[in-house]
C-alpha cells in the first residue's frame, strides 16, 4: 500500500480551502433575481424534465454514495471531477488521547485518488479513477437508462469496469452491475447496486470472483447538508474478513460537495470493496466533488 507524505496531505488541504473558498465567493455575489434555468430542480421537476440532465436533484446532489455509485445523470460534454481521501490513522485503536494527538489520522499519511468522468453520450458516461492502493487505475462507464418519474417508480444505471494494479499493467478485475435508486419527496435517496466482480483474489495469486449487494441511503437534512451511509455485503464468492460500510455528513456548496466520511477500510474501487472492510478498524477521511456542467 502505498501512503501519501505530510507535504501532500497539506497541499490537499490547501486545494480544499481554496475550491471551498471560491464557492462560497461565487455564491456571495450571485444575484438576489436569478434566472429560472439557475434554480435548484426539486425531484417532481426533474422528473418532468427528463431531458434536461444538468438539473439538480436535491435529493442526490453527487456521481457517488460515498463509495458506491449513485444513479445521478451527467449531461453530454459534462464533466466532474473528484478526490478522495482516506487517512491511515485507525480510530479504533489507541486511546482517544492518542488519536486525538494524532489528528484523527491526518498526521498518518493518507491513500489518495483522483477521479475525472464525462459524458460522452447522452445518458452515458465514462470515468477514469486513480488510487494510491496498489497504484490501482479503474476505467469504468455508466449508463443511466431510466430516470425515476411517477410511471416508473426507480431510476436504473448499468454499469461495467475493469481495474488493474501497478498503474492498469497487473492483476485486472473487471465488473458488472446495476444501480437502482429510489428519490423521496427531495428528501431521501435510497441504493441498491448488485455487482458482480472477478478477479477479486489476485493479490493471493487465486482465481475467484465475488458476488455482491450494496446497499446505501442519503438524507436530506437542511437546504444543503446531507447524512449518508452504505453497506457492501457479499452475497457469494471471495469474501474474507467484514463486509466494507461508511457513514458520512456531507455539505453542498454550488456545484461543489465536501463529504467528511468514516470507512471501516480504505478501498474505493469496485474490486477493492468487493474484498470487504476491516475488523476493529474505523478510517476517517473525505470526498472532495466538483461538477463542470
Amino acid at each position: 500500500m502505498f501512503v501519501t507524505t505530510h507535504r501532500s496531505i497539506v497541499s490537499s488541504a490547501a486545494v480544499l480551502f481554496m475550491l471551498w473558498a471560491s464557492a462560497a465567493a461565487a455564491q456571495d455575489v450571485q444575484p438576489a433575481a436569478a434566472s429560472p434555468q439557475g434554480q435548484p430542480a426539486t425531484q417532481s421537476e426533474a422528473r418532468a424534465s427528463d431531458n434536461d440532465d444538468a438539473e439538480l436533484v436535491l435529493a442526490e446532489p453527487d456521481f457517488r454514495v460515498l463509495n458506491l455509485p449513485s444513479t445521478l445523470r451527467l449531461p453530454l460534454h459534462g464533466s466532474s471531477f473528484q478526490l478522495t481521501h482516506r487517512f491511515n490513522g485507525n480510530l479504533r485503536q489507541g486511546s482517544f488521547n492518542g488519536n486525538a494527538g494524532n489528528l484523527f489520522g491526518l498526521d498518518q499519511g493518507a491513500v489518495v485518488g483522483f477521479e475525472y468522468r464525462f459524458g460522452i453520450a447522452r445518458h452515458v458516461q465514462a470515468a477514469v479513477y486513480r488510487t494510491a492502493i496498489d497504484k490501482t487505475l479503474q476505467l469504468y462507464g455508466k449508463y443511466d437508462a431510466v430516470r425515476q418519474k411517477p410511471s416508473m417508480p426507480v431510476s436504473l444505471s448499468a454499469l461495467v469496469s475493469v481495474e488493474g494494479a501497478d498503474n492498469f499493467q497487473e492483476r485486472y478485475s473487471p465488473a458488472l452491475g446495476l444501480v437502482a435508486s429510489r428519490m423521496v419527496a427531495d428528501r431521501l435517496a435510497i441504493y441498491a447496486t448488485p455487482m458482480w466482480v472477478h478477479n477479486t483474489a489476485a493479490s493471493l495469486n487465486i482465481g475467484r470472483d465475488t458476488g455482491l449487494v450494496g446497499v446505501g441511503g442519503r438524507l436530506r437534512v437542511s437546504s444543503t447538508v446531507y447524512l449518508v451511509g452504505e453497506v457492501i455485503p457479499r452475497v457469494g464468492g471471495y469474501r474474507p474478513d467484514r463486509p466494507a460500510f461508511g457513514f458520512a455528513v456531507e455539505k453542498r456548496v454550488g456545484g461543489h460537495l465536501f463529504q467528511l466520511n468514516f470507512n471501516n477500510g480504505q478501498g474505493t474501487t469496485f474490486g477493492q470493496l468487493a474484498r470487504g472492510g476491516f475488523s476493529d478498524s474505523l478510517y476517517l477521511g473525505f470526498n472532495l466533488a466538483r461538477k463542470f456542467f
